[in-house]
């Protein structure tokens, strides 16, 4: 494979003239509208089981549920993007979601109902992610607009995450938690009919015969992914720094207690890291061209987790944010990384290849904000923050020369 450095020069895009694609909006619009689903979801269902029981572990257990099932999902329904026309696996996933939600809403469902449900909507995600992120290969094509595409529906959760989560607390001040499932179940079927009306229909990109042993879309597609040093070393870049990145969302509450910055603290606390991640992609979108976004990649990557150490001094809370939109802001480094991903990765494999991606990072970021609470039953929160930092940039630097010994 020819390195980066190697390649021709990239044609550069926009984002204005990624939103001028028709079925871009449409994936764009529907994504919207599921990702506020999902949050309005996970709000009123944590509120409902701590209603219900009066146990703030079951209350956050729901929170927990939408990354544990990401990697059995990953693992054996990844496939399922390659394998059927793309437009039909989105649309049956909104759907599965909805009916998830409006079962939830029935009155007198039984907790250990609702946590199953939970895990239902979880176990699709992966796959719907995937999915779409393949997608956009077809409605963008391989250049620019395919990364900038990406970036905007990173973008686009970063952003309806913080909204959704203000926007769902007010919501159920006005509302109880079954009706906001309904709401959910709205948002869930409008994204479905979206995705049929606003989008082509295309073929799988594998097809099986009869006959035929195997194909990429079985076990032996995930075999071939990973038997490719190049996708392997850029995987593991994807998944690296963000299972440090959580760790200080993670003890947000701790360490807001610790310098004594309340409940005001916690909320900006965790607003940090997406708020730099905002900016930082949208800067580089932006300003940078395609080769100057690859050029910078590889050095925002093994020094994004660096501000981290300077909580090692447990900074007051006008200091340690800057650090974690600093953080954030150093995520512009996957710009770069799907430009090389999708270059790397067989067409007949994408799908997969995405599914695959976004699964091991969310179960990545779920192990972290774990192994981060782990940590801190024994270690004073702010030291564990500035280990993350340290350790992180560490293992990440090691990730990233893997990554340029790969290029060839």
């Amino acid at each position: 494979m020819t390195a980066a450095t190697d390649a021709p020069p990239r044609a550069r895009g926009s984002y204005a003239a990624v939103l001028a694609v028709r079925e871009f909006r449409a994936v764009f619009a529907a994504h919207l509208l599921s990702l506020l689903g999902v949050v309005v979801c996970e709000l009123a269902l944590s509120v409902l089981v701590f209603r219900l029981t009066g146990s703030p572990l079951l209350s956050a257990l729901t929170f927990a549920l939408g990354f544990l099932p990401y990697l059995v999902s990953g693992t054996l329904l990844s496939g399922v993007a390659d394998r059927f026309p793309a437009r039909r696996v989105l649309v049956v996933c909104d759907l599965l979601c909805a009916t998830a939600a409006a079962v939830m809403a029935l009155p007198g469902m039984p907790v250990p109902a609702l946590l199953a449900l939970r895990c239902v909507s979880a176990l699709v995600a992966p796959v719907f992610s995937g999915t779409r992120a393949a997608t956009l290969g077809d409605v963008l094509g391989d250049g620019d607009l395919f990364v900038l595409g990406r970036s905007l529906i990173r973008l686009i959760s970063q952003g309806a995450q913080l909204i959704g989560f203000a926007a769902g607390g007010l919501l159920l001040t006005v509302l109880a938690p079954r009706t906001a499932l309904v709401l959910t179940v709205t948002g869930f079927l409008a994204s479905a009919a979206l995705l049929r009306l606003g989008t082509r229909r295309r073929p799988a990109r594998v097809r099986r015969a009869p006959s035929a042993p195997s194909v990429p879309g079985g076990p032996g597609g995930t075999r071939r992914l990973l038997a490719d040093r190049r996708i392997r070393a850029l995987t593991l870049l994807v998944w690296t720094p963000p299972f440090f990145l959580v760790v200080p969302e993670a003890l947000a509450a701790p360490y807001a207690d610790a310098v004594g910055a309340g409940s005001v603290g916690v909320g900006l606390l965790m607003c940090g890291t997406p708020v730099g991640a905002v900016v930082g992609e949208v800067l580089a979108g932006t300003l940078l061209s395609p080769r100057a976004r690859e050029r910078v990649a590889l050095p925002a990557a093994a020094l994004c987790l660096l501000p981290f150490t300077v909580f090692a001094w447990r900074p007051p809370l006008l200091w340690a944010l800057p650090a974690l939109v600093l953080v954030g802001a150093g995520m512009l480094y996957t710009l770069g990384v799907d430009r090389w991903f999708v270059d790397a990765v067989p067409e007949e494999l994408r799908g997969r290849a995405m599914t695959l991606q976004v699964s091991g990072l969310m179960t990545v970021q779920g192990l972290g904000m774990a192994a981060g609470g782990a940590v801190a039953e024994w270690v004073p929160v702010h030291w564990v923050i500035a280990g993350a930092g340290a350790v992180g940039a560490l293992v990440t630097g090691l990730v990233v020369r893997w990554v340029r010994s790969a290029r060839t």
